[in-house]
């Protein structure tokens, strides 16, 4: 019976480390294709928006508190782009659903 219990606990651990890591990847996809869609808007291409890119993606390791959403929105503001707080979160949410389905099929 401690067999049983065991075997359901350690395939329990593994579904969950399997999600969490479904999670990042899912979370890292949608930061990129935000850091895309927000190059595109600035007018950057090439290796400027490659590189702005990258500095969204890593955005919310240098400043959790305001994350992705806080680089684009500042950037956008300096840059005088008009996009209201919810038309950036509603965009971040949609990229979100696009990056979980591509996670998830491969």
């Amino acid at each position: 019976m401690e067999d049983g219990f065991e075997e359901r606990k350690k395939k329990h651990e593994e579904k969950w480390a399997h999600d969490e890591a479904l999670r990042f990847k899912a979370g890292a996809r949608r930061n990129k294709l935000f850091g895309q869609w927000a190059a595109g808007a600035l007018g950057l291409s090439g290796a400027a928006a490659e590189e702005y890119v990258k500095a969204v993606v890593t955005a919310e390791l240098h400043n959790p508190a305001a994350g992705v959403l806080g680089k684009v929105r500042e950037d956008f503001r300096a840059a005088g782009l008009a996009h209201s707080e919810d038309a950036l979160q509603r965009k971040l949410a949609e990229l979100a659903e696009l990056a979980r389905a591509q996670v998830q099929n491969g």
